[in-house]
């Protein structure tokens, strides 16, 4: 396991998330985790139960003196955002995160952290962990799949908490208090085209989108970050209005909650506009950025020959 936030304070919160992110535990995927937390409690010698659903719900008595206190839930989910860069190996229901400390920021390796919520999980089973808090009757209840439907909290059955206070463990600000919830829509589109061949005056090329920062669709929407996909169809837009190019291949975004940060495509062009295109593209990327220069630096594009494909759209 990695050391690079071993040293972070406090080192009981930063332990447990660390072993955390060593667990794989995408959405739908947390048994893992449901075992790691259950054992948990149960080694701390504490009350620990997993209902029909996943959810784990682990008791801890008040301290001395303070079993009047009113009993304060603190809730947080074991799942995560599964989303990593197209060059990164990663298998998220195999392979652990690896967490890096950067400065005042920790990331991980080519993945999404997620500390989302990771990170109140571990700060929830510290309290659970420390002989030295005080506090009144506390109830950590750890839920399953938030991130992909909500079905863990939507199957707690009534009386499984006992808490008259809970505390949203899933926030992002200090001292900012949320009434509400972030809504979505999925949609299903389909399409019909014909395969045609590709033109013998043609070259293939694959165009890149990367180095955005993506992030999350409902917390990070409004901070005006590239998205991938968005600025690859205008590229594209660009190469079939003004030189006659032609698709055969787009891939973009991977998860109905993240902001896609890449994306790519293969088309071909007409051999004598290729060099044309590339100053076109490259003028039109450096409007991108300037465009993007406050809210998302890192943008890159990139466009290289690739083998000629199969076919292309009509």
């Amino acid at each position: 396991m990695s050391n690079a936030i071993s040293h972070l304070e406090p080192k009981n919160v930063w332990a447990i998330f660390e072993e955390i992110c060593s667990i794989p535990h995408p959405s739908k995927h947390e048994g893992r985790m449901i075992e790691y937390v259950k054992q948990f409690g149960e080694g701390l010698g504490l009350e620990t139960s997993v209902d029909e659903a996943g959810n784990v719900l682990i008791r801890k008595p008040a301290t001395a003196g303070l079993e009047d206190r009113k009993t304060v839930v603190l809730q947080g989910h074991l799942d995560m955002v599964p989303q990593k860069n197209n060059d990164t190996n990663h298998d998220f229901e195999q392979d652990p995160i690896r967490p890096v400390a950067e400065g005042e920021w920790v990331r991980a390796e080519g993945t999404t952290l997620g500390a989302d919520n990771g990170i109140g999980v571990a700060a929830a089973m510290a309290v659970l962990q420390s002989d030295v808090l005080e506090h009144g009757p506390i109830e950590c209840l750890f839920t399953i799949d938030e991130e992909t439907g909500m079905t863990g909290a939507f199957n707690i059955k009534p009386g499984f908490l006992k808490g008259d206070i809970l505390i949203n463990m899933d926030s992002e600000d200090e001292g900012e208090l949320y009434i509400g919830c972030a809504g979505g829509i999925d949609t299903n589109a389909a399409f019909h085209y014909k395969e045609e061949p590709v033109n013998a005056d043609h070259t293939a090329f694959l165009v890149e989108v990367k180095g955005l920062k993506g992030g999350h669709s409902g917390l990070d929407i409004h901070l005006g970050r590239g998205n991938a996909n968005k600025i690859l169809n205008r590229l594209l837009y660009t190469a079939m209005q003004e030189f006659g190019a032609a698709l055969s291949a787009f891939n973009g975004g991977s998860l109905r909650n993240a902001i896609p940060r890449e994306a790519s495509a293969v088309i071909t062009l007409p051999r004598y506009k290729t060099e044309a295109f590339k100053k076109k593209l490259a003028a039109l990327s450096a409007q991108i950025s300037n465009e993007l220069s406050g809210a998302d630096p890192g943008l890159s594009v990139k466009i290289e020959p690739t083998e000629t494909p199969g076919f292309v759209m009509d």
